[in-house]
């Protein structure tokens, strides 16, 4: 993984660092994290870093995000030459030292009023896992009839295949606490964009709580995402889940008294 400093020259570890990854992405990356950049410093009340992670881009995305780092106070950049979002948010978030890992797709879909609420019930102790939805009660969504079929079949095939209780696994919009992922994160093994399916079940399995928040989001019409491609490496990843937990393969940590026992010195 090769760092670039950001510039801020700031003391002590932030409350909440802020993960884009990003591949191919040189049209989006600067006014993206611009806007959240200046988002950050007039609307939220935390001490906050953003980290681009750039996983294996071949346009000039790296040398963008690297630009970026230099000129943005509170601005990293890393680049991993492999691809993958799973692979790069669990390389960030298990080297970084704040207390909330979020992360959010490039393309800021989702209203970015939303990430204070995301972060707020993880740092006061509240929950461990805070995700944004575009299928709960309050959300407002604009995309396709395409898209909404397949974020709703692919739902509610997690809720009959793994009995999972959350509404959304795909939202590009979620935040964990650090005691959380130390622990959870050795245990997922999906690189692409199974990840984060797999991170909500096994922090469900393992009794943690998962904040949901209602967001407003707009349809990207130009997102990288291929749809049959990742429909079919999420199939894959449910089947590998589903066949670990049944057999007791995946030791799942019981976490549940550690949330409970583990709230010393949380901000109120």
């Amino acid at each position: 993984m090769t760092p670039v400093a950001d510039s801020s020259g700031a003391a002590g570890p932030p409350d909440v660092e802020i993960v884009i990854p990003v591949r191919n992405e040189q049209h989006d990356v600067a006014p993206s994290v611009r806007r959240l950049h200046a988002h950050l410093a007039v609307r939220f009340p935390f001490p906050t870093v953003i980290t681009i992670a750039d996983n294996g881009s071949t346009d000039d995305t790296w040398a963008i995000a690297t630009e970026l780092a230099t000129q943005l106070p509170g601005v990293h950049a890393v680049r991993l030459e492999l691809p993958g979002r799973g692979r790069a948010l669990k390389t960030v978030w298990s080297r970084s030292d704040a207390e909330v890992l979020a992360y959010m797709d490039v393309d800021l879909s989702t209203d970015l009023n939303a990430l204070l609420p995301l972060v707020a019930p993880l740092l006061s102790g509240h929950s461990d896992l805070a995700i944004g939805t575009r299928l709960g009660r309050g959300a407002r969504v604009a995309r396709g009839p395409r898209r909404e079929m397949i974020s709703r079949g692919y739902n509610l095939l997690l809720h009959a295949a793994l009995r999972t209780g959350f509404s959304d696994a795909q939202c590009g919009f979620k935040a964990i606490t650090r005691s959380a992922a130390d622990r959870l994160l050795p245990l997922v093994e999906d690189t692409g964009w199974f990840f984060d399916t797999e991170l909500l079940v096994l922090a469900e399995r393992s009794g943690l709580r998962i904040h949901e928040v209602p967001v407003d989001w707009v349809d990207d019409l130009d997102s990288r995402v291929h749809l049959l491609a990742t429909a079919w490496g999420d199939l894959r990843g449910v089947l590998r889940l589903r066949s670990g937990l049944a057999r007791h393969e995946i030791a799942l940590p019981q976490l549940t008294e550690h949330r409970l026992a583990g709230t010393a010195g949380i901000r109120p």
